[in-house]
C-alpha cells in the first residue's frame, strides 16, 4: 500500500485556461461565420459590397434621396428649378395613376373597374387562406361566377334570351354546315332518304327551337321566361340523371340555387334591360389589362395543360399524337408569334359574318401557349409518380378517371409546384408582349404617357420603368413566397 501511495501523483498547481471557444452566435459570429470564415467568402463579400454600393446606393439616392416629391408639371422635375440634381419625378407618377391602372377607360365608368377589382380580391384571398372553410363554394365563386360578373362589369351590354335562345342561335349557326355536308353525301352517292332521315331530327329539333325562341322573344319578359324554361329542363335533367335519391336531390338543390344566385346577378346588374354601357376593350389598358390577361391566362392554362400532359401519355395513338404535335408546335414558336397569329391571322379562318374581340384572341393566345408549357411541367410530376401508385388504386378497384383525379394527379402537381409557379411568373411578366398586337398593358400606357409634352423631363422615362418595375415586382415576389408556403404545407410529411 506504501508503494501504491508513493507512486500516486497529486497535481499542485492549476491547469492554465484554454481560449475561450470562437463566438458563433451575434453580429460577431454571423460575420466571422458568414462574410469572413475563409479567403473566398472575404473576396465575395468585398464584391458584394462594391456591387451595392454603386447600383444599390444611387439606386435609392435616385428614388428618394433626390427624388421630386410635389409639383404640378415638368418644370418641378428640372435640376435648374429644383436646386439640386433631379433624381425620380414622382409628381409624373401621380399625374398618370389613373391611366396607368385603367387606360383610357371612361373616367366616368371606371368604378366599375374597381367594384371587379374588389371582388377578385374577397374571393381570392379566402382561397388563399388554408384554415378557412368553405373552399368548393368560394372556388365556385371565383372560378366560375366572377368572370361572368367580371365581363358585364368591365365590358358592359345585357342579354336578351338564356339558355333556349343562345342553344337556338348555335343549332342556326350549324345548320348551314348541316346541308352543305348533306349536300356532299348525296354528291358522292349517298340515297338521298338515308341523308334525308339522318338530318330530319336535326332539323325538327332546330325548327322546334326556334318557334319556341320566337315565342319567347315576343312575350313581354323574355329574359325571365327564357331564363325559367332553362332552369326547369336543366334542374329536370339533372334529377333524372342522378337516378332520383338522395344524392340526385342534393344536386337538384345545387342546381336551384346556381340558377337563384344567376337570376339575382341578373336583377342586379340589369341585365334584362340592357345591362351597363358597352366599353369598347380598345379603351381598357394600364394595369386592368395587365391583370385580365395574366389571371386568364394562369386560370385557363392549368386545364389545358393537365388535359395536354394526360393526352400525351394516353395509349390512344390519336389523342397522344394530337397532343404532342399541338406541344412541340406550341412551344417551337415565340409568344409574339402566336399573338400575331390569333390577332391578324385567326379572323382569315372565320366566317365573313363572325368577329372575334381583339382582347378575346389576345386571351386565347396566351391561354393556349402558356397551356402547353404547362403541359410538359406537369407531365415531369407525372413522370416521378412510382407506377406502383396506379397499380394499387386499380386493385382497389377505382377507375382511370378517379385514380388520376384521386391517386395521381395531387401528387403530381406537388412535386411541380416550383414549376408551375415559376411558369405563372413568366407567364405575368410576358403579358407586356400583347402591347405590340395593339393592346395598352401597363407598360404600354406607360410609354403611352411618355408622349405627354407636359411631364417631358430627363429623368421621366426612368421614373415610370422604376414605378412598373416595383409593381412587377410585387406581383412576383407576392407568387414566389406563396408557392413557398404551399410547398412546406403540402410537403410537411418529407420534414427531418
Amino acid at each position: 500500500m506504501s508503494d501504491i501511495a508513493a507512486e500516486s501523483f497529486i497535481r499542485r498547481d492549476l491547469v492554465a485556461e484554454r481560449a475561450a471557444p470562437v463566438k458563433t452566435t451575434g453580429l460577431i459570429g454571423f460575420l466571422r461565420t458568414r462574410l469572413f470564415s475563409s479567403p473566398g467568402y472575404v473576396l465575395l463579400t468585398i464584391l458584394s459590397a462594391l456591387l451595392i454600393w454603386f447600383t444599390v446606393i444611387p439606386a435609392l439616392r435616385f428614388l428618394f434621396v433626390d427624388a421630386v416629391w410635389q409639383g404640378h408639371d415638368r418644370e418641378a422635375c428640372l435640376a435648374q428649378n429644383a436646386g439640386h440634381p433631379v433624381g425620380a419625378c414622382w409628381p409624373y407618377i401621380a399625374a398618370k395613376m389613373n391611366q396607368f391602372i385603367y387606360g383610357f377607360y371612361p373616367g366616368a365608368e371606371r368604378w366599375r373597374v374597381n367594384v371587379v377589382f374588389l371582388l377578385g380580391a374577397v374571393l381570392l384571398l379566402p382561397l388563399l387562406i388554408p384554415r378557412l372553410p368553405a373552399k368548393s363554394l368560394n372556388a365556385g365563386l371565383f372560378f366560375l361566377a366572377f368572370p361572368v360578373v367580371a365581363f358585364f362589369l368591365l365590358y358592359g351590354s345585357g342579354i336578351s334570351g338564356f339558355g333556349v335562345s343562345w342553344l337556338t342561335g348555335l343549332l342556326l349557326a350549324f345548320a348551314n354546315s348541316l346541308m352543305s355536308a348533306g349536300d356532299g353525301l348525296v354528291r358522292v352517292g349517298v340515297n338521298a332518304a338515308v341523308v334525308h332521315a339522318l338530318l330530319w331530327p336535326v332539323a325538327e329539333l332546330i325548327g322546334l327551337l326556334n318557334w319556341l325562341r320566337d315565342q319567347i322573344l315576343t312575350s313581354r319578359q323574355p329574359v325571365w321566361i327564357d331564363f325559367a324554361i332553362t332552369t326547369l329542363v336543366v334542374t329536370a335533367l339533372v334529377f333524372f340523371v342522378g337516378g332520383g335519391g338522395a344524392r340526385a336531390i342534393r344536386a337538384t338543390i345545387t342546381t336551384l340555387a346556381t340558377f337563384a344566385g344567376i337570376g339575382i346577378v341578373i336583377a342586379v346588374m340589369g341585365l334584362d334591360h340592357g345591362g351597363l354601357p358597352v366599353v369598347d376593350t380598345r379603351l381598357w389598358g394600364g394595369l386592368l389589362v395587365t391583370l385580365v390577361v395574366s389571371v386568364t391566362g394562369i386560370v385557363t392554362s392549368m386545364p389545358i395543360g393537365i388535359a395536354l400532359a394526360l393526352g400525351r401519355r394516353s395509349t390512344i395513338p390519336l389523342i397522344r399524337i394530337a397532343s404532342i404535335a399541338f406541344i412541340e408546335l406550341v412551344r417551337g414558336v415565340p409568344l409574339i408569334t402566336v399573338l400575331f397569329f390569333a390577332t391578324y391571322m385567326l379572323p382569315l379562318f372565320l366566317p365573313g359574318n363572325m368577329r372575334v374581340d381583339g382582347l378575346l384572341r389576345a386571351l386565347i393566345g396566351v391561354s393556349l401557349f402558356s397551356g402547353a408549357y404547362m403541359a410538359e411541367v406537369i407531365r415531369g410530376g407525372l413522370a416521378a409518380i412510382p407506377r406502383g401508385q396506379g397499380e394499387a388504386a386499380n386493385a382497389l378497384g377505382l377507375s382511370w378517371g378517379n385514380t388520376t383525379r384521386l391517386v395521381v394527379m395531387p401528387q403530381a402537381l406537388r412535386h411541380v409546384i416550383p414549376g408551375l409557379v415559376g411558369s405563372f411568373i413568366s407567364l405575368f411578366k410576358d403579358t407586356s408582349l400583347v402591347s405590340i398586337v395593339a393592346l395598352f398593358d401597363l407598360l404600354g400606357s406607360l410609354k403611352a404617357s411618355f408622349a405627354d409634352p407636359v411631364w417631358a423631363t430627363p429623368t421621366t422615362a426612368y421614373t415610370g420603368f422604376a414605378f412598373t418595375g416595383m409593381i412587377y415586382f410585387a406581383f412576383c415576389f407576392g407568387m414566389s413566397r406563396y408557392s413557398l408556403f404551399v410547398e412546406r404545407r403540402l410537403n410537411a410529411h418529407r420534414r427531418n
